[in-house]
């Protein structure tokens, strides 16, 4: 996964796979969805991402695997 901020525009790009896009979704006004040819998330835009995603800050964390 990779993602991508691009602050002349302040949109946010997050990349899930390198799938060929099939189909794009309008979530909502600012926030887009690609899909692959089997409904698979691909790429998700966010545009004006510091108000509709609380973008100032961005951190990563990896939660491990709990077990019952």
């Amino acid at each position: 996964m990779r993602l991508k901020y691009f602050s002349d525009t302040d949109t946010a790009h997050i990349e899930f796979t390198d799938n060929e896009v099939h189909e794009t979704k309008e979530i909502s006004e600012n926030i887009y969805i690609d899909i692959d040819a089997n409904g698979n998330i691909v790429n998700m835009t966010v545009e004006h991402a510091k108000d509709n995603a609380g973008l100032w800050e961005f951190s990563y964390q990896e939660m491990s695997r709990q077990t019952a």
